[in-house]
This record gives C-alpha cells, structure tokens and sequence, in this order.
C-alpha cells in the first residue's frame, strides 16, 4: 500500500503535451517549448509530441482508416490537461506541418481540441515574433472549440539573439514572460477555488 501511495505522490498534477511547429532539429521554437519546461513547477509535466511522419492529409487515405501516428497522437493530446504549442510564422501564417496535423486531427471521431486548454507562443528571426501566425492559429483553434489562453501572448521576436548557440535561453525578460503565461496556463486549466 505504501508504495502505490508513493508512486502516486511521483506522478505530476499537471500534464501538458507540446507541438512545435518547426520540424528543424535546431528549432527556436523547440528552445522555447525548452524554456517553458524549464519554468514550470515541478509536479507539471510537459512532453513534446513529435509528428513529423504524419502524411500529407488526403479524403482517399481517411476513409482508408485513420493513420496510427495521427490516432497516437489524438489519445496523447485527450489524456494531457492542456496543450502548449510554440510555432514559427510561414508566409504570415501557420506551418504547412503544423495545420495538416490539425486537419488530421479534426478529423477524428472525438476531435481532441474540443475544450481542450491550449496555450500559444512563437520565435521568430522578425520583430512581431509571430503575431501573425498565432492569430491564424487562434482562428483554427477557435473553429475547433478549443479554450485557448488569452493573456499574457508570447511573441518571441529577434529570437536568435534570445538563446544561445546550444538553444538555450539567455534572455531574463523572455524568461520572465514564459513564467508569466505558465502561470496564467496553470490557473486556466486549475482555476482556484
């Protein structure tokens, strides 16, 4: 019995999942997903997902069934308490990555985003850190019923002079920041009583 208690003392009241919208290996937005991890209290959680094998989405290849990767995917985003998702800006607007794993994603029978808590962030080589890509973002999340974080926004601008050679974050005010939607994050998904 004790030892049930204790490996249950172990396990985090807080699991978030993450998506970067970047699929480089030395992404800026990873490095913040990164830093957010770094900032978060220690019995919360968050793993990054990865889907980079997920296929282009086609009607043909769904009523052919539903990709494993994609129903992974699914399951892991229904089971966490929130979703963070870091994301840089494309031609003004969302990864073609990113959004093909949404479009797979609203395909499914119980659509995981519906009321799902999710927290946006973005880095970004530019000054408007992304601004333009989380508004499309929102709009998507919104169409899927998703309770996306208001305040505080995170527009990581000039991004590569923020983490160093090794992405981690040098810059204390971008720190800050993170703490800041962290805990706004927490509070939207554990509202006090």
């Amino acid at each position: 019995m004790e030892n049930t208690f204790a490996a249950e003392a172990l396990e985090p009241a807080v699991s978030l999942v993450g998506l970067c919208g970047s699929l480089r290996s030395g992404s800026l937005n990873r490095a913040a997903l990164n830093a957010a991890i770094a900032v978060l209290p220690p019995k919360v959680s968050l793993k990054v997902l990865e889907f980079r094998d997920t296929p282009v989405f086609d009607a043909d290849e769904q009523a052919r069934g539903v990709p494993a990767c994609v129903m992974a995917m699914g399951d892991a985003i229904r089971a966490a308490d929130g979703v963070v998702i870091a994301s840089p800006e494309y031609n003004f607007s969302i990864p073609g990555g990113l959004k093909n794993l949404i479009d797979w994603l609203s395909r499914l029978p119980d659509q995981p985003f519906k009321n799902k808590p999710v927290a946006i962030m973005g880095a970004a080589a530019g000054p408007l850190g992304t601004a333009r890509m989380q508004y499309e973002l929102r709009r998507v999340l919104h169409c899927l019923e998703a309770q996306v974080l208001l305040k505080p926004e995170i527009f990581i601008g000039q991004a590569a002079s923020k983490f160093d050679s090794t992405g981690v974050l040098t810059d204390e005010p971008t720190r800050q920041f993170l703490r800041q939607q962290m805990a706004a994050f927490l509070a939207q998904i554990q509202p006090s009583p």
